[in-house]
């Protein structure tokens, strides 16, 4: 398994045990679910073009550290969702 399939597995499971707790959460903490699922969806959409791409390039290694970023940026949103729904 790759390391953006990894990631995304790990994206997943996080956002799974999320989802069930979220209707007993802020607006606040809401509007953030709701912003990091739109992230989530275009995430997973560009790392499988990005998996499936046979041609990659010195672009394609750009592109591996953008999704590699963004992935990170959505693990700590998720982990920030996590600590506030705890907290109520």
């Amino acid at each position: 398994m790759s390391e953006l399939e990894e990631l995304i597995e790990e994206l997943k499971q996080k956002r799974d045990e999320l989802r069930v707790q979220i209707n007993l959460a802020s607006r606040e903490v809401k509007d953030e679910w709701e912003d990091l699922e739109d992230k989530m969806e275009d995430f997973s959409g560009k790392a499988k073009e990005f998996a499936g791409d046979a041609r990659l390039s010195e672009t394609g290694e750009g592109v591996g550290h953008a999704l590699r970023q963004l992935g990170h940026e959505l693990k700590l949103g998720y982990d920030r969702v996590r600590d506030a729904v705890k907290d109520n």
